[in-house]
């Protein structure tokens, strides 16, 4: 397939223009990133987003390794000396991967089945006359084939072994199978019984004990669910299928020119689809079902994660960081406004010690001597503990402190990290925990890049999915969510530079082995002497590197410096000095500007025009302080506390495809169904809520035994 009719096939599936498709691949293909794409070359894409762009990317990645499989198929083929030219036409001619596999099933080469003895046998010929002899006799045509010395005793072995050959014959028909699947997919039901002998103590799986549903309704968590149970042993699954059709289906094939063995073949035809086809195709129909299940968890994963990651920082307060625990201690970490660790301690408030007069003793020596604002706990074990006696002590002082739960998940990941153990080589493992519970709160996203983002669990079945698939959408979304905000180069982590667009893990050590050389960075041409940072690297990351209180004022912008040149003749044009961007009467200007005129007068395209006035306008802009902040609190929620149609307010920690998880101060989130996000119809939960939305909801039912709490958003009239 030519790059042309690739671009072609991406433009039809993505309903986007040739000329979009095609420059963006060209893009791709030199190397330029997706964040880079994205921002810096709209008029050459025509606007395409993040997602868009990695769409074309993915898409034409698979269309490459299409076309090579394609060759690679047609060249063992060809070796085989079975290659004609339709076959060549048909293999040449497919969009799908699973179709060139079907045309090659019949020259793949295969384990030693039925079938190759028969033909070993000499049965060949056999078969093909009861294919299609239209007169004779099948009995006496198979008694010339009886020859004991090839293990032939008799006519009706003779008949059974060209049945065998034919059987394979049929299973390996690209049509036949193809239609089979397509139609097991529309008309199949999803069966799932419970073993006998299998217990389930916690009854996790109940509801598919007897279960059965049509395949083309399986959601996809119910299909994630249900194959781990399969795998733990407790569930049987299997596809059902009307074999009817079927059968009907392959006769009209094999027997429109009535041979005269058609009694045959049709039972020929139903060992074929039984034996070898209904088994193949129940493996690919549940394939088909866990890769659209898996794509659903990835996608969930992936949004949560975004949500997680651009949660507004909060800036400006010094923070004290609880890791909760029972016998080791609660680790306590007391870090600055800058993420800067003051001093680490252990307190034992929490059983068995129950040390508490001296616990609160430290904690408000800690508060007192540091000017504490805020205590972040984390929500691991004793979190519910750590709580409590946290809001207790806060009642015993007199300066305004708040504390608010963190979700530490993955915080032990990092705690144990070689990266941790550089960090903080003094620290043990749950100080290091401690520390990082604190500055999760501060800035999220400069935190959470240290973590493998699959351990950050803010997805569903995360574990139950291709993990290749999975990490390769969550480096994705730690890009994105990097470049989307950018990275202050002075004080910046490797952990945090090595996503930044086009930038090494080894290129994000050596920006800060140059910075600590130089004492801090004051423009960005500093960064092409970085070791490794060539031309192509820092045309990629520099836009999105931020050089705060530097010499050029524009280098604190996401404007590239390639734009610069484009905006002094602005700023000329508008009478304002480059150090005087930020005053009133230049932003009065900036917002009275005719972008379209004036992007004629610059020979500049208007989006980046566009883009370059919004960064002069707010120069220093955090996109996520525009956020709603967490909810801060002073006193704990007990479940016993609760009633029936109570309104609360909750920060959204988890989004799945039945729901949402919402914090409302307990031990475990709340979970308010998808139906009762919304009084109109609700496609998914993330059509409504993310990950840190803060949402007013009401209780709707308590299960104080199993700590479970039914949450509504509809209102208390629903109720």
């Amino acid at each position: 397939m030519e790059l042309d009719k690739m671009i072609a096939i991406i433009a039809d599936e993505l309903h986007i223009s040739l000329s979009q498709a095609k420059q963006t691949v060209q893009l791709l293909d030199e190397g330029s990133t997706v964040p880079f794409i994205a921002r810096y070359r709209k008029e050459a894409t025509g606007m395409l987003d993040e997602n868009q762009i990695r769409d074309i990317q993915e898409r034409m990645d698979y269309l490459r390794q299409l076309e090579q499989r394609k060759e690679e198929v047609l060249r063992l083929i060809a070796e085989q000396d079975k290659l004609t030219d339709e076959l060549t036409r048909q293999i040449n001619a497919t969009v799908k991967l699973q179709q060139v596999e079907d045309l090659y099933r019949p020259f793949k080469q295969k384990r030693r089945t039925r079938a190759t003895v028969a033909k070993e046998k000499g049965l060949e010929p056999l078969a093909q006359f009861i294919l299609t002899a239209r007169k004779g006799d099948v009995q006496h045509e198979a008694l010339k084939y009886v020859n004991p010395e090839k293990g032939v005793t008799d006519a009706v072995e003779a008949t059974e072994g060209a049945g065998d050959i034919i059987a394979e014959q049929v299973a390996d028909d690209p049509q036949i199978r193809s239609w089979i699947r397509e139609l097991t997919l529309k008309r199949g039901q999803l069966v799932t019984l419970k073993k006998e002998e299998e217990p389930d103590g916690k009854k996790v799986y109940e509801m598919y004990y007897e279960y059965a549903e049509p395949v083309a309704k399986v959601a996809p968590h119910r299909t994630l669910a249900i194959n781990r149970a399969e795998r733990e042993g407790i569930l049987r699954v299997k596809i059902d299928m009307d074999a009817q059709p079927i059968l009907q289906y392959m006769e009209r094939k094999y027997l429109r020119r009535e041979p005269v063995a058609s009694a045959v073949i049709k039972n020929i035809l139903e060992d074929s689809y039984k034996r070898l086809i209904a088994p193949a195709v129940e493996r690919e129909v549940r394939n088909v079902l866990t890769e659209k299940a898996e794509e659903q968890a990835i996608h969930i994963f992936a949004e949560n994660l975004r949500q997680l990651l651009l949660q507004s920082p909060l800036r400006g307060q010094t923070v004290l960081g609880l890791d909760p625990a029972f016998r080791t201690g609660c680790k306590l970490a007391v870090v600055d406004e800058t993420g800067k660790l003051l001093e680490v301690r252990v307190i034992y408030p929490t059983p068995p010690q129950n040390k508490i007069a001296e616990a609160k003793a430290e904690m408000k020596r800690l508060i007192n001597q540091y000017r504490v604002g805020i205590i972040a706990i984390g929500n691991g074990t004793a979190s519910r503990e750590s709580e409590q006696f946290t809001a207790d002590l806060l009642k015993e002082i007199d300066v305004e402190v708040s504390y608010i739960i963190v979700n530490e998940a993955g915080a032990s990941v990092y705690s144990a990290s070689k990266l941790a153990g550089e960090e903080f080589p003094d620290l043990d493992v749950s100080e290091r925990s401690a520390v990082s519970i604190a500055r999760r709160l501060q800035d999220p996203l400069a935190e959470l890049v240290k973590i493998d983002p699959k351990s950050i669990g803010v997805g569903q079945y995360q574990h139950d999915v291709s993990q290749n698939k999975l990490s390769s959408s969550l480096q994705f979304v730690v890009e994105s969510a990097v470049n989307y905000v950018g990275v202050d180069v002075n004080t910046a982590s490797p952990s945090l530079l090595q996503y930044v667009s086009g930038v090494s893990k080894q290129v994000a050590k050596n920006i800060v082995l140059k910075r600590e050389e130089i004492g801090k960075y004051t423009t960005r041409d500093q960064l092409k002497h970085v070791p490794r940072l060539g031309s192509k690297t820092y045309e990629q990351c520099i836009g999105f590197l931020r050089v705060p209180d530097g010499d050029n004022p524009l280098d604190t912008t996401p404007i590239h410096p390639e734009s610069y040149d484009k905006v002094a003749v602005l700023l000329k044009e508008l009478a304002i000095e480059a150090t005087g961007i930020t005053t009133p009467e230049a932003k009065d200007k900036l917002s009275h500007i005719n972008i379209e005129e004036m992007a004629q007068r610059l020979d500049i395209g208007v989006p980046t025009l566009t883009d370059i006035v919004e960064s002069l306008l707010r120069p220093g802009r955090d996109p996520r302080e525009e956020l709603a902040k967490p909810v801060l609190k002073k006193d704990v929620l007990h479940i016993e506390d609760l009633a029936k149609g109570m309104e609360l307010e909750g920060t959204v920690r988890n989004v799945v495809d039945f729901g949402a998880f919402v914090d409302i101060g307990l031990k475990n989130d709340g979970l308010v169904h998808i139906s009762q996000l919304s009084r109109s119809y609700v496609k998914h939960p993330l059509n409504v809520v993310s990950v840190g939305d803060i949402v007013t909801v009401w209780v709707k039912d308590v299960d104080i035994q199993k700590g479970r709490v039914g949450l509504t958003m509809l209102g208390p009239e629903a109720q």
